[in-house]
């Protein structure tokens, strides 16, 4: 039996790296008034060292329960541990640093994870994988289980853009029983307190490189009368914040890389004269003054990306990109002014052309179809130099500490 959390003492990040683990594995439950289920799930993972053999533990972080889970828990067979900070990422930030196994393993205290069966999690840990994780979809989800808009909409789709955005090969991306190296973990300086913290876990160690496997688990309606403590909504939100923030190519770079390729062409195409596409159908001076605003567009979230990549990779949130790196670092002030200042010239030379041909005709009534074609492509790019040379000294302040 563990000692009571009133014994507890905090355990900082540095002690709990510091010292070497006493056990091979650790089961870890994050734990927020379960007193209906704790003690089943306690039961079932000390069933499993049992029959395994496995040097072992059974840990409960605890966050501040107040329906006596802790005693339950204690009673049952578990370590409890307290943890101060709220949320269910800095309950589990909490278990790992007071962990004493060598692997971890965690799962929801609400018995709806089978902690009698983690054999196969277990011997892809010995066999050198960092974070394993459980695959729902593979093994089994029980009528009732999973919700339908987690199961066919949320989990599918936050699943798939994961892999898309980081080319993490797993199919469910937020199965809440894994495995993981424990010191491997600690290395990764996870943060997030909420329930994003599932999201940054894989997508940190996909970035450093972990190994990462998968293997088959089952899922069942937990044992629960209160509602989870999960938001469909809100949370949902907060994982796929966390994806679009960790990945600027997505969120920034590929877009703008559209909207310039299209404007451009647009502006080509059109600055000369109309585009017939059939009869009837041609496009003119308003496609023109569109194809403008998305080069606007597009170039505005090309800097956004490359000072959001280049921010991470400083800021060490983000590991440096191979491909992009040197960019990235030639990203000065002064090689940003000076493209800035080259398109400048361009667009002020357009728009003296358009203002003297207006002129030639007494400051009468702007030629629509032909001053225009000019004048609109020149002050975007006038636009556009501004844009680059303020995001120049945007960059500047960011590493103004550095």
């Amino acid at each position: 039996m563990g000692m009571s959390v009133r014994e507890q003492t905090p355990v900082t990040a540095a002690r709990a790296r510091a010292r070497a683990p006493a056990l091979e594995l650790t089961i870890l439950m994050p734990c927020l008034n379960e007193a209906e289920t704790v003690a089943t799930c306690v039961g079932k993972a000390m069933g499993f060292l049992k029959r395994s053999g496995v040097k072992g533990e059974v840990l409960i972080a605890d966050n501040g329960s107040t329906d006596g889970s802790q005693a339950l828990a204690e009673a049952a067979g578990a370590r409890v541990v307290g943890v101060l900070d709220r949320g269910y990422g800095a309950a589990l930030m909490g278990g790992i640093e007071a962990a004493r196994g060598r692997f971890v393993i965690i799962g929801d205290a609400d018995d709806s994870y089978d902690f009698e069966n983690l054999d196969s999690m277990l011997e892809r840990l010995r066999s050198g994988a960092q974070l394993v994780m459980g695959n729902r979809f593979k093994g089994g989800i029980a009528k009732g289980a999973m919700p339908f808009l987690h199961r066919y909409l949320g989990n599918p789709v936050l699943s798939f853009l994961g892999r898309l955005f980081f080319k993490i090969r797993i199919g469910d991306f937020h199965c809440g029983l894994r495995g993981f190296s424990r010191q491997a973990m600690l290395a990764l300086g996870l943060k997030s307190p909420g329930m994003e913290f599932a999201s940054e876990m894989v997508v940190k160690a996909a970035l450093n490189g972990l190994d990462i496997a998968e293997t088959p688990t089952t899922l069942r309606p937990d044992g629960r009368t209160r509602a989870p403590h999960l938001k469909t909504w809100r949370d949902g939100w907060r994982h796929l914040r966390f994806l679009l923030l960790h990945s600027p190519k997505f969120l920034f770079i590929y877009p703008g890389l559209v909207l310039v390729t299209l404007g451009a062409a647009g502006v080509a195409l059109l600055w000369r004269g109309e585009v017939r596409l059939t009869p009837d159908l041609a496009l003119d001076i308003h496609s023109l003054i569109a194809s403008c605003f998305a080069v606007l567009i597009g170039v505005q979230l090309l800097m956004f990306g490359a000072l959001a990549r280049r921010y991470a990779m400083f800021e060490g949130i983000l590991p440096p990109p191979r491909q992009l790196q040197p960019f990235l670092l030639g990203l000065t002030l002064e090689a940003i002014l000076r493209v800035a200042l080259v398109v400048l010239i361009g667009g002020v030379a357009g728009a003296v052309w358009s203002f003297g041909r207006w002129a030639s005709i007494g400051f009468g009534p702007i030629e629509f179809y032909g001053v225009l074609r000019v004048l609109a492509p020149s002050l975007t790019a006038i636009a556009v130099a501004v844009q680059l040379a303020a995001s120049g000294f945007l960059a500047s302040v960011f590493t103004i500490r550095r």
